[in-house]
């Protein structure tokens, strides 16, 4: 009963703290939450209503009559052509008079169709001079049926605006109505939601498509309750702000007509019969491109969503509380999985399928109704929760684990102690011969480094150094052996296994240097000389256990294979490289890697020959090198002496490398490309 208050009071806060970040929309959270529900418009294969045009103010329509404003007598006679259209909605402002009678030929036209909706703009700031008169005129535009019912509801808040920029008296007096154009984005900078009004110097006006179905159906923007209007008795749900969720199509559905096709007479005027058409702009530098869901698309086609949503009810459903319960549900999951379940593996799986159902059946509702249901917060909920439960119920289970950990974590390694929680039996002496890559490394030239500083001072260089050779080591599965003065060992493959143990050893001795090459820099700026190791890798069958006494002992590796990758590591300083491994390890690679062969060598306590090869770091220069290289170690091979001499000594010359240096003076001493004995260790 303990165990499970210990559950829930940690449970609890992680439920509160996800309501509350559901609630009120904390970014980046929120951000990420849209995002990641986007997905909903690329699985969904709805049709967009064919009732409704966008007749596009488009490229080659700049083309033929040049840049965009044009002569307003061009614009009507395209305009005109439209008359058979139930409604048209011009996504387009004529702020600024220019002859009386261009402006009364365009006013003319617009005064010719059935219904007309002109738009108009609001600013937060804005330098033109709205007259009594153009005021008076946009009156009667407004929402006043739905403006007095405000009062009678706490939501939405209608969002105002101080600012306009609208068309001139002669084009407002010929417009049926006006509407709104202006939008707002969310939080991640994407237009998702259509606005049905705004407030304008206290009066509230509708958005474009709003007018244009209040003239398609003769009908009025009617309040239903605090989150739904109606027109032509057809719900429409809003969020606090009075803005719609938008339900996109595929961008390839919008009917768009190019301008220049319907004032040259290519399309029939008799083909927008009955149609809503859309009039805007979509010329480079000339219309608004928004950001949405489905891309970049011009701004004409938010109405064109919103009004196809609307007649093909299409229109997004958000149930209030769904998103709440799912939560509370995805937060108390793990604690029921853990309460059923013993193995971790089974409650990991559970956690994701029953997450995975859900997600399935939620992105079914929307696809199939409508029904918009966010799952990230659902999902944050979920991996908050296992992972508390199974942070709660690791450390329930480690009580039992912890006077032993306590007992022996001052000499037993991370790995060997969790190995020895899991199975006290592995605590008697004995071991197991196993294939490991062993690797050594060595600071050259240590005694001198060492007498030139204080012993402080030496044991913070020491750990400094020692912190990103160890962290290599870990970060590609190796086993941490010991530190003998300032020399490191380590294995793989055990205790626990790694898969291509001899590419992981790889991987981490030319990390060891990566991190060395960073370290030197730090020291140079504060003025300590330059710290070089060597690096000595070989792989063998070597036994691994637990060797000591009864009352003392360490998991670590013993055998030839251990001794000889030491008197490699040795060998580094005389071919001056940074990496040996062995013929070995090199049979043993399973990638890429970039190696170059030295030469067979006898090392002190050995009878047989070892070959051994240079580990050079990715990039172009090692491969430059190694190429010019193993031509010229092969003319050494083959007993060509002067053909020798003169490769390796273009390539000390352009690349000052270390082992040509090597070869060239072995040449000079007349030695020919051999096993070469080594009397040290």
């Amino acid at each position: 009963m303990k165990e499970k208050l210990f559950y829930l009071a940690v449970l609890v806060p992680i439920l509160l703290i996800t309501m509350l970040l559901y609630s009120y929309k904390v970014e980046p959270l929120e951000s990420f939450s849209l995002r990641f529900n986007d997905v909903n418009f690329d699985l969904q294969h709805k049709k967009i209503d064919k009732d409704i045009v966008f007749v596009a103010v488009d490229e080659p329509s700049v083309n033929v009559y040049g840049r965009w404003p044009w002569h307003r007598d061009i614009l009507a006679k395209g305009i005109d052509r439209l008359r058979e259209a139930d409604v048209v909605l011009m996504d387009m402002i004529f702020s600024e008079p220019t002859t009386k009678k261009e402006d009364e030929v365009l006013a003319d036209s617009i005064s010719s169709l059935k219904n007309s909706v002109c738009g108009f703009f609001l600013r937060d700031k804005s330098t033109q001079t709205i007259s009594p008169q153009e005021l008076d005129i946009l009156s009667d535009s407004s929402l006043d049926l739905l403006q007095s019912q405000i009062a009678q509801y706490k939501k939405p808040q209608f969002i105002s605006a101080p600012h306009a920029e609208m068309n001139i008296a002669p084009i407002l007096e010929a417009c049926t109505l006006s509407g709104s154009f202006s939008t707002l984005s969310e939080s991640d900078s994407l237009l998702r939601s259509y606005p049905i009004a705004f407030y304008f110097q206290n009066i509230l006006y509708p958005s474009l498509a709003v007018q244009g179905l209040r003239l398609k159906f003769d009908s009025d923007v009617k309040r239903v309750d605090d989150r739904h209007v109606e027109i032509k008795n057809r719900k429409i749900a809003l969020d606090d702000k009075g803005f719609v969720r938008l339900n996109f199509y595929k961008l390839e559905q919008y009917k768009i007509i190019s301008f220049l096709d319907v004032a040259q007479h290519k399309i029939d005027p008799a083909y927008f019969k009955g149609k809503i058409v859309i009039l805007g702009i979509t010329e480079v530098g000339a219309g608004d491109v928004v950001s949405t869901p489905i891309g970049h698309i011009p701004g004409p086609l938010l109405h064109y969503t919103f009004l196809s949503n609307f007649l093909d009810s299409h229109l997004i459903v958000e149930p209030p509380y769904i998103g709440s319960f799912l939560i509370v549900l995805m937060v108390f999951v793990p604690f029921i999985l853990i309460l059923l379940f013993k193995e971790i593996l089974h409650r990991a799986v559970l956690n994701i399928l029953i997450y995975l159902i859900a997600y399935g059946i939620v992105r079914y509702l929307f696809v199939s109704n409508m029904i918009y249901i966010d799952l990230f917060y659902p999902l944050i909920s979920l991996i908050l929760s296992a992972a508390a439960v199974e942070a709660v119920a690791f450390n329930l289970q480690e009580k039992s684990g912890r006077f032993m950990r306590n007992a022996f974590s001052s000499y037993l390694s991370a790995d060997l102690l969790d190995q020895l929680v899991q199975n006290p039996k592995s605590l008697s002496l004995g071991g197991e011969k196993k294939e490991l890559t062993i690797l050594f490394s060595d600071i050259r030239g240590f005694t001198t480094i060492s007498e030139s500083m204080d012993p402080v001072s030496l044991i913070n260089l020491l750990n400094r150094y020692f912190t990103p050779m160890t962290n290599a080591v870990l970060n590609h599965g190796g086993m941490l052996d010991k530190y003998i003065g300032d020399a490191v060992m380590a294995f793989f493959n055990a205790p626990v296994d790694v898969k291509n143990h001899a590419d992981a050893t790889c991987h981490a001795a030319l990390e060891m240097i990566e991190k060395l090459e960073i370290l030197n820099k730090e020291l140079e700026a504060e003025g300590i000389n330059h710290i070089r190791i060597g690096i000595g890798i070989n792989t063998a069958n070597v036994v691994v256990g637990n060797m000591g006494s009864d009352t003392r002992f360490n998991y670590t590796v013993i055998g030839d294979g251990v001794n000889l990758a030491s008197r490699v590591e040795g060998l580094t300083k005389n071919y001056g490289v940074d990496i040996l491994i062995t013929e070995f390890t090199v049979s043993k690679l399973a990638e890429n890697f970039i190696y170059r062969k030295i030469e067979p060598v006898k090392v002190k306590g050995k009878d047989e020959a070892v070959l051994l090869y240079q580990l050079m770091p990715h990039g172009k220069r090692s491969c430059d090198i190694k190429e010019l290289y193993d031509e010229a170690l092969q003319v050494y091979i083959d007993g060509d002496l002067s053909k020798a001499q003169e490769l390796f000594s273009r390539i000390l010359k352009d690349y000052d490398d270390s082992p040509s240096k090597y070869f060239l003076s072995h040449i000079e001493d007349g030695h020919t490309w051999g096993v070469n004995r080594m009397t040290t260790k």
